[in-house]
């Protein structure tokens, strides 16, 4: 606590020590200090004990344990991660950390004092975000810092929108939401354990300054029938850039990730036959953290939480339900491109001006005719 902080605690305990000589009851006192009525009945006690002196604090308790220096330290080595102090997983439990201090400064703490100690440091108990080991954080900043400026070219945005893509799927098993229940009791949520199908969604993003966001989606089922197509296909994938191109009025640069259908050849010609008003920019591998896609799909999917689906076309509608309610919130598909950390609204470079042809032309040289990619 700080110097003044005290001092404001010094100055309550006072005032209350004058109520008590005017005989005020410690409802009353503790109602006009904002204190507990339990800390006044204590504070009369020392007072009838031992005087105003009594009342006082006694300042506090000692130095810490840990000098900021030594806090420095353990912050440093806690963000290295457990794999690299010896530990088989990537876990920091409240037991490793005592044990770490002890490694590092041959100093004792209690499991409580550890959980005191990261509380005050501005450490919390959360759950992690997963990323692939394959990932190439380099790739991904040298993609936001050069191609992502290409993307969002003004002279682009002013006639043309920019379009994320990606898919996902869900299956009969619904994803697990927590819940109220009594305490002790686990609650449960009965699902169909036999049966096959799945659903699989298709959708774009669309972003265009001063006009609204749109949500653009397509829906598959997938019952596990003989020559059924387990996903999308090239042809689909054809149809809703098409889609897209229509419902926005003008062309469109299309975002999305290397997976193996986007690279097809079918998909490949008809970048180069519509390169016109159509060009398309690749993800860098393993990096859906760029994609606003992916925040739209785990609103989805968090609204279907313990949805106990008697069929596959209950679980269906509920994912279509969910989609359409979406496409009437734009609010909520910008803030999951302002979640991605990319954003629109940025001043034109001069590697960009020469990048874009003048007349707003949408071919700004890519690496294949129609595709931008970065290698």
């Amino acid at each position: 606590m700080t110097d003044a902080g005290r001092a404001a605690r010094e100055r309550i305990r006072l005032e209350a020590v004058e109520r008590f000589e005017s005989g005020e009851k410690s409802r009353e006192i503790a109602a006009a200090l904002r204190v507990s009525e339990r800390s006044v009945e204590r504070w009369r006690r020392q007072w009838r004990e031992r005087g105003r002196a009594g009342v006082l604090s006694k300042g506090s308790s000692g130095r810490p344990r840990l000098g900021e220096r030594r806090i420095a330290r353990l912050e440093r080595e806690l963000e290295r991660g457990p794999l690299v102090h010896g530990w088989a997983d990537q876990r920091w439990t409240l037991a490793r950390v005592k044990t770490l201090i002890g490694r590092l400064f041959h100093v004792s703490y209690t499991v409580e004092g550890t959980w005191w100690l990261l509380r005050r440091h501005g450490w919390s108990w959360q759950q992690p975000a997963r990323r692939a080991i394959e990932r190439d954080d380099d790739a991904v900043e040298l993609w936001k810092k050069e191609v992502w400026p290409r993307v969002r070219a003004p002279r682009r945005r002013a006639t043309a929108g920019i379009v994320f893509e990606d898919e996902a799927g869900q299956s009969m098993t619904p994803p697990r939401a927590r819940t109220w229940g009594r305490v002790g009791c686990t609650p449960v949520v009965r699902v169909r354990g036999r049966g096959s199908g799945r659903v699989s969604m298709a959708g774009m993003a669309c972003y265009r300054p001063r006009e609204r966001s749109r949500l653009i989606y397509a829906i598959r089922e997938y019952r596990g029938r003989k020559g059924e197509p387990k996903g999308f296909t090239g042809r689909d994938f054809r149809d809703l850039i098409v889609r897209a191109r229509i419902q926005l009025g003008g062309p469109i640069v299309l975002v999305w990730d290397n997976a193996r259908i986007h690279l097809v050849p079918p998909l490949k010609e008809f970048f180069e036959s519509n390169a016109q008003w159509l060009t398309v920019f690749q993800l860098p591998t393993y990096a859906p953290d760029l994609n606003p896609r992916e925040g739209i799909w785990a609103l989805v999917k968090r609204d279907i939480g313990n949805l106990a689906a008697a069929d596959l076309g209950q679980l269906t509608q509920a994912v279509k339900c969910q989609l359409k309610q979406l496409q009437y919130r734009p609010d909520a598909v910008d803030k999951c491109l302002a979640g991605t950390g990319l954003s629109l609204a940025t001043e034109l470079s001069e590697t960009t001006e020469e990048a874009v042809p003048p007349g707003g032309a949408l071919n700004i040289q890519p690496t294949r005719p129609g595709i931008v990619a970065l290698q």
